[in-house]
């Protein structure tokens, strides 16, 4: 993901992922649901008055790749991701969960978790995608700076100066909108910045 960490700070503080604004639609065609997306179902979406742009869970699925592949990840240091919908459905995703890496296996996964509310590990009972209560921030450590990147921030940082000026004993919490324009508009966000790795992360995700 590029935000900056080192083998030595597994005991440093933890950092939260928060996805907002997924659209989270199903469409049935003869037997079966499908996971609304601007790809399949753009003519769909026309007709039914919707903007097919506001359709895009293949950005969460790649969001959380990245997320997941990361370095942050792989030290250790992922407490958790929380991926939220425009309707207000809360999912929780553990970080250890293998995600698939194609979109048609990941939505068919989506399908379930809309129908059964959790998904559990191959051959464990933990469950490692499952929808929880509201509000997000009810998750978040007592102490934690929620982080939101925006386009329109007039905060343009270095993420290094930035991680490292808030100190090992304040949790990091970045939220990212999970949409194709617009902005994420959220009152728990304690500061909005612009950056190299906001734009990294929309450039990855095709935020952009």
């Amino acid at each position: 993901m590029g935000i900056p960490i080192s083998p030595s700070e597994n005991n440093k503080n933890r950092v939260i992922f928060v996805l907002e604004k997924l659209h989270q639609k199903l469409l049935k065609l003869e037997r079966s649901f499908q996971l609304l997306n601007s790809d399949d179902h753009a003519n769909f979406l026309r007709k039914n008055n919707n903007n097919p742009a506001d359709y895009r869970p293949d950005i969460t699925h790649q969001a959380l790749l990245s997320i997941l592949d990361s370095p942050i990840n792989k030290a250790g240091r992922l407490q958790a991701v929380y991926v939220r919908t425009e309707k207000g459905v809360l999912i929780e995703v553990k970080p250890h969960v293998r995600i698939p890496r194609t979109y048609k296996r990941f939505s068919g996964i989506i399908l379930q978790l809309i129908q059964k509310l959790n998904i559990t590990a191959v051959g464990k009972r933990e469950k490692v995608l499952r929808v929880i209560k509201s509000p997000v921030t009810s998750y978040f450590p007592v102490s934690s700076r929620k982080i939101g990147f925006s386009y329109s921030s007039d905060k343009l940082v270095k993420m290094r100066k930035y991680v490292d000026a808030v100190g090992d004993d304040v949790n990091l919490i970045f939220v990212v909108g999970e949409m194709a324009h617009g902005k994420i508009k959220l009152d728990y966000i304690d500061d909005f910045i612009a950056s190299k790795l906001h734009i990294l992360i929309c450039m990855f995700v095709r935020l952009c």
